[in-house]
């Protein structure tokens, strides 16, 4: 199919198959920012609190922060690295790549269960992780870069694992271009940079989508351009990568940024913001743009199953980026980890869970991957019932005994996920239509458990063995009835 630039063309665009099928893809957020790799401890949604931006968890926005002198990274920044600039981090950057190694990045992906990857290419701060050949309009910046094609190596890896490729593009913000600090969430909007970055973000974008054929474009904020002008990128990248998708950040430019620029008008704004979503208990989902296939909520998730594609965009700890401020109990338990992954999968959601690697040494710190390796661990015996799933007719239920469960279906098989372990070795599905008792397995355990229907319509299991000492469980329940 030939796309073309006009909203009923690209709308027509379906989510492919490979997308709906991963369930797991790891985020990758590294950059100058993860030099000093600081930001104050707190959830996520402290951004929408008085404090606004100082108050943010988010250790990408470092630069930002270091601008708003009631912030923690300030006072931070001027004990640790007195009068640096943000700047001068570059250079501690470039120098740790030297002991680089994309290869076991790929390999722990990988073995995490994952299958795709979606590296921030330039974050809020403009720095790119690729030689773009787009030229700054300020000399000055032109060598705001990485000095190698970070981008193209780690695509090189992840795709000789098996894995797809995607990259995360800043279009809404770049503080090269405007630098006004951002305290309040209508600030985002606001700070939308004017005059060239336009032109510069779209060539960048170009360039991104030609030498990397990206499977995932997923941008941030918004979208620089009028309407008429995203249908075009848009029709063009679905033309170019037929299997590609973007996300839902793609909020093109109105009237409105001209205006938050006023100040009672960004005032007011930012109030009805802040508690709207103190309401909403969560960071939820953007607005949703003229064109996206899926959405992405940010640290959180629906209640509910959705009809369409989506993708919760989570840090193992309460930042993107590396922060050394964390502390253990800031990081996903094993508990959180599998359960909220499985419960994403049974709402026909995504996880993208990300990883943020130091930047003085260019690893990915202990703590992530352990929670790399409990992906894995669950996902080489439960895997069955995630990979290639799809929603069953609910998602959610609880056995007799008292255990949360979540259920998927596969080729016309049924799977429940018991989100927790039961105190006993017998454990009953309740309402769960399957044809065949003898079809019940224990998934990872290769010897068949006893599996009978009770009452009228429930299926009692009995392991053979204690249950696997994970948090979750999955169990093959036989033919479904969608």
């Amino acid at each position: 199919m030939i796309y073309e630039a006009t909203r009923e063309s690209v709308q027509r665009h379906p989510v492919p198959t490979w997308f709906d099928d991963a369930k797991l893809g790891v985020f990758i957020h590294w950059g100058v920012y993860s030099v000093p790799g600081y930001a104050p401890r707190g959830a996520p949604s402290a951004v929408y609190s008085r404090a606004g931006q100082a108050a943010s968890p988010y250790a990408e926005w470092y630069w930002n922060s270091l601008k708003l002198p009631d912030s923690a990274v300030r006072a931070h920044h001027r004990k640790t690295h007195g009068d640096a600039s943000y700047e001068s981090f570059a250079a501690d950057f470039r120098k740790a790549l030297e002991g680089w190694d994309p290869r076991a990045w790929a390999k722990s992906f990988r073995d995490a269960g994952a299958r795709y990857v979606v590296l921030v290419t330039k974050h809020h701060d403009g720095f790119c992780l690729w030689p773009s050949a787009v030229r700054h309009p300020d000399p000055s910046r032109r060598d705001w870069n990485a000095g190698r094609d970070l981008v193209g190596e780690l695509a090189a890896c992840v795709r000789a694992e098996g894995l797809r490729f995607g990259v995360y593009y800043s279009g809404g913000l770049d503080w090269t271009f405007n630098d006004r600090p951002l305290r309040g969430v209508a600030d985002l909007m606001a700070g939308m940079p004017d005059g060239e970055y336009a032109g510069y973000a779209t060539a960048q974008v170009r360039e991104l989508i030609e030498r990397y054929a990206p499977e995932v474009l997923w941008n941030d904020i918004s979208w620089p351009t009028g309407r008429q002008e995203l249908f075009r990128l848009v029709a063009d990248y679905y033309n170019a990568v037929p299997e590609g998708v973007i996300n839902d950040r793609w909020m093109h430019r109105t009237l409105a940024v001209p205006l938050l620029r006023i100040g009672p008008i960004l005032w007011l704004a930012n109030l009805l913001v802040r508690r709207w979503m103190v309401q909403e208990e969560g960071l939820g989902s953007p607005p949703a743009p003229s064109v996206y296939d899926y959405r992405t909520p940010e640290y959180s998730s629906y209640a509910e199953t959705q009809s369409g594609k989506w993708e919760c965009a989570r840090g193992i700890d309460k930042s993107f980026a590396f922060n050394r401020n964390s502390r253990p109990e800031d990081f996903l338990s094993h508990e959180e980890l599998l359960h909220d992954f499985v419960d994403a999968v049974s709402k026909n959601g995504n996880l993208l869970i990300n990883v943020g690697p130091r930047g003085e040494d260019a690893r990915i710190p202990e703590l992530q991957l352990e929670r790399l390796r409990w992906l894995g661990d669950f996902l080489r015996d439960c895997g069955e019932a995630i990979h290639g799933s799809r929603p069953w007719k609910r998602a959610e239920g609880e056995t007799r005994e008292g255990v949360p469960v979540r259920f998927t279906t596969r080729a016309g098989i049924l799977y429940a996920t018991l989100l927790g372990t039961p105190t006993g070795r017998t454990v009953t599905f309740v309402d769960v239509p399957t044809a065949d008792p003898a079809a019940v397995a224990l998934l990872g355990d290769p010897r068949p458990p006893r599996a009978a229907r009770v009452g009228d319509g429930d299926m009692r299991v009995e392991i053979g063995s204690n249950w696997p000492d994970r948090p979750a469980h999955g169990l093959r329940l036989g033919p479904a009835w969608i």
